[in-house]
C-alpha cells in the first residue's frame, strides 16, 4: 500500500527482576535485553528467534529489515500495530557462537512467563528457530507447517517464514503475505 511507512514500535520495558538475567550467558555478548515491542495487550503475539537490531553501531534507533518486512505484511492485510505484540525466544541478540539448544531452553522460561501474563488470542511464529523452540520439535519446518492452525499449550498458533528469509528470497513474499492473510482472517472471525 502506498501509505505504508515503517516505524519504530514502542518497546515494552524488561521487568525489573529480569533486567540483569545472566542465566543463559547471552549477557556476555554485550547486547541489551529486549522483552518485546508493539502493544503489550495485543490479541496477536508474534514470536521471532531474537530481537535483532533496534540501534546502529552508534546507538541510533533504526528500523531493521525484519521489522520493515513484518510491518509491511501486517499493513497489507489490514492489521494495525495495536493488534500486534512482538516478542522473542532469546531476549538478547546473539553476536557470536553460543550453545543454541541450551540457551533456547533457558530463554523459553521468559517466553512462557509472557504467555501466561498476556494470554494472546493468536500466535504467529516466524522462522524455523522460533517454530522449533516454541513447538518443542527440533525437526519442525515452516515450509511443511504453514497454512494450518496448531494448539500449542492451549494457544492457537500458526507459522510463517522469517521476515529476513523473505527479504533474501523475494519469491517467498506471496507465501508470507498469504500467511498473514490467514492470521488476519482468523483474527477477524474471533473479533
Amino acid at each position: 500500500m502506498s501509505d505504508f511507512c515503517p516505524e519504530l514500535w514502542l518497546e515494552e520495558p524488561t521487568p525489573e527482576d529480569h533486567k540483569d538475567c545472566q542465566e543463559c550467558g547471552l549477557y556476555k555478548h554485550g547486547t541489551r535485553m529486549m522483552w518485546g515491542e508493539g502493544n503489550p495487550d495485543a490479541p496477536i503475539m508474534i514470536i521471532l528467534d531474537n530481537p535483532g537490531a533496534r540501534e546502529d553501531r552508534e546507538g541510533n534507533s533504526i528500523i531493521c529489515g525484519t521489522r520493515q518486512t513484518l510491518q509491511r505484511a501486517a499493513n497489507e492485510v489490514g492489521l494495525r500495530k495495536e493488534d500486534l505484540y512482538i516478542t522473542y525466544i532469546l531476549k538478547r541478540k546473539p553476536v557470536r557462537a553460543y550453545d543454541k539448544e541450551q540457551v533456547r531452553q533457558i530463554c523459553m522460561r521468559h517466553l512462557n512467563e509472557q504467555l501466561c501474563a498476556k494470554n494472546p488470542k493468536l500466535i504467529l511464529c516466524l522462522g524455523n528457530i522460533a517454530v522449533q523452540s516454541f513447538f518443542k520439535r527440533a525437526e519442525a519446518e515452516v515450509k511443511t507447517m504453514r497454512g494450518s492452525w496448531y494448539d500449542v499449550e492451549g494457544f492457537q498458533t500458526t507459522v510463517a517464514y522469517h521476515p529476513l528469509a523473505v527479504r533474501r528470497r523475494p519469491n517467498l513474499w506471496p507465501l508470507f503475505l498469504n500467511d498473514w492473510l490467514f492470521v488476519a482472517a482468523r483474527y477477524r472471525r474471533l473479533m
